[in-house]
């Protein structure tokens, strides 16, 4: 019997009675929970890179699971460990999320191996992505340099989906060579549209490249720019970034309107391993899409 002077304890179960969670509260009651997904297409883009789609196995996890442009999941292999991926595709298509991975060690290696229709985890979205709703109304200048399209390649999708929310859209994409050029199909279909203006370099040529031979920045010497209603996003080697930000300059597009994704080597997702750390700074929950003033302020970002 409890004593007269005790305080009763109120016990919450973790599942109300009579009620099921929805698909947001479970992903929200333990974000280290990785979600079973199923491969549910491969498409080879690269000699080392390859395009999964992935579906949520759990009906109410895929309904829930929303994300934004440059985000990034944590992708677990059952047995094998787990890596942050940034997601490829745009918000605007649900019911799967597609991934963009370099097959670059044991893990990576592993996930090539496997076939459509085996499971593996996902857990997230996390970060910050590119600021979408800000970019509506205007010019858009997305420069990529080599894996690099993979995250922005949600952006591209997002806006091409939403069209008419956005002013001029100007895609600069630069490779080592052409064999490392990834997603060549939508860049056939974005260079014959009107409404996109597309610019692809290499930096090798071989006989079958007609495009541009040299740097990221080397477009940018024929580029017209309303600056005063431009925002411009990259992604790309680390080295790219002064000299594509110096080349927006030049444009005169606004420091506070330069946005960059920084994708460092991520353990967690949520803050607390330190793996991410850059200067004073998390990648995983403070980006990994950072403006100007704030990247330029992070030791080691540039």
């Amino acid at each position: 019997m409890m004593p007269a002077s005790a305080t009763a304890v109120s016990i919450h179960p973790f599942r109300e009675s009579g009620r099921a969670l929805t698909g947001a509260e479970m992903m929200h009651a333990n974000p280290y929970r990785p979600w079973p997904a199923r491969i549910t297409s491969i498409t080879e883009l690269t000699a080392t890179e390859t395009l999964f789609e992935f579906r949520f196995i759990d009906d109410c996890i895929r309904e829930a699971f929303h994300h934004e442009p440059g985000q990034f999941v944590e992708l677990s292999l059952f047995g094998v460990g787990e890596a942050p991926i940034s997601i490829s595709s745009s918000p605007t298509k649900e019911g799967f999320i597609e991934l963009c991975v370099r097959r670059a060690g044991r893990f990576t290696e592993r996930l090539h191996q496997m076939q459509c229709g085996e499971i593996v985890g996902i857990r997230g979205p996390f970060g910050r992505g590119f600021p979408l709703e800000a970019m509506r109304g205007h010019d858009v200048l997305l420069v990529a340099g080599g894996l690099g399209i993979a995250p922005l390649r949600s952006l591209i999708n997002n806006i091409h989906d939403e069209r008419s929310d956005f002013g001029k859209v100007t895609i600069i994409y630069g490779s080592r060579n052409p064999s490392e050029v990834m997603f060549r199909h939508q860049f056939e279909m974005w260079r014959h549209r009107k409404d996109f203006d597309l610019y692809l370099t290499v930096d090798h040529a071989d006989d079958s490249w007609d495009g541009e031979v040299g740097l990221v920045t080397r477009p940018f010497a024929n580029l017209q720019i309303d600056a005063d209603n431009t925002f411009g996003a990259l992604c790309g080697p680390p080295v790219m970034y002064r000299f594509v930000v110096e080349e927006m300059r030049k444009k005169h597009i606004s420091y506070d309107r330069i946005y960059m994704s920084f994708e460092r080597h991520m353990k967690c997702g949520v803050g607390k391993c330190g793996h991410c750390q850059i200067g004073h700074q998390y990648c995983c929950i403070d980006g990994p899409v950072f403006n100007y003033w704030e990247a330029k302020n992070i030791q080691e970002s540039m």
